[in-house]
């Protein structure tokens, strides 16, 4: 069973996807990390420039170690940059952690999509790591009550992974908006080169969306198919 075929024709579609994704965030963040910004900004002062000009004085920016390391912590209520992006005074940089920013922001405003997903992260958590186990042991000792559960936990993770897309579009839309509201961004050359590093990012959570639901739909019909027998 777990050389099914039929499995990894229904994985390596996004599978594929998800590895063009990967290479193209890191060439996209590669070739634009080498051009600076205009204003001479670090993603740390942008950051925090962004920050403070929303009232969130509160929430810290702090260096963290590796590459595309970058994310806000609703927990600790702390934006965290890599040291490419903290110190760095690239296009890139500035569009990175304006996207960060933008979780923050979504954060002190109750964004729903973003409370939603927060939510979901202990059951996905669990899904992600245990629902498949769940589905094959159920199936192959023929308790499809336990196998429905597990497709069940799974579910979850595919619904996570279906919610952080509007939390991601919506936090480079934001990020968009207040680079060039706040004049960070001024030219139609540089806000095309931001625009280029999110997108890049946001087709890693597509491809992570549909490599997802792909499994899910498999699982589906493997339960599926084991009930009818």
């Amino acid at each position: 069973m777990i050389f099914d075929p039929i499995f990894f024709l229904f994985l390596i579609p996004p599978i594929l996807l998800m590895l063009f994704a990967q290479w193209r965030v890191k060439n996209t963040f590669g070739k634009f990390s080498q051009v600076l910004n205009q204003r001479g900004l670090s993603g740390a002062e942008a950051a925090r420039k962004i920050l403070d000009e929303n009232g969130l004085y509160d929430v810290p920016v702090e260096q963290v170690d590796g590459e595309l390391t970058d994310h806000y912590d609703p927990r600790a209520r702390a934006l965290r940059l890599s040291n490419p992006v903290y110190g760095g005074r690239s296009v890139a940089a500035l569009g990175i952690a304006a996207h960060e920013a933008g979780h923050a922001l979504q954060h002190s405003e109750g964004y729903a999509p973003l409370q939603i997903r927060s939510l979901l992260v202990p059951a996905a958590t669990f899904g992600s790591n245990l629902g498949w186990i769940m589905i094959l042991a159920g199936v192959f000792i023929q308790f499809t009550a336990l196998a429905w559960l597990g497709v069940l936990f799974f579910a979850a993770g595919t619904l996570f992974a279906l919610v952080t897309l509007p939390v991601e579009f919506n936090a480079s839309s934001r990020a968009m908006a207040m680079l060039t509201t706040n004049g960070m961004v001024v030219t139609q050359e540089e806000q095309s080169q931001n625009q280029q590093v999110l997108n890049a990012a946001a087709l890693t959570y597509i491809a992570g969306f549909l490599a997802a639901l792909m499994q899910l739909i498999y699982w589906i019909l493997l339960v599926a198919g084991v009930s009818r027998d």
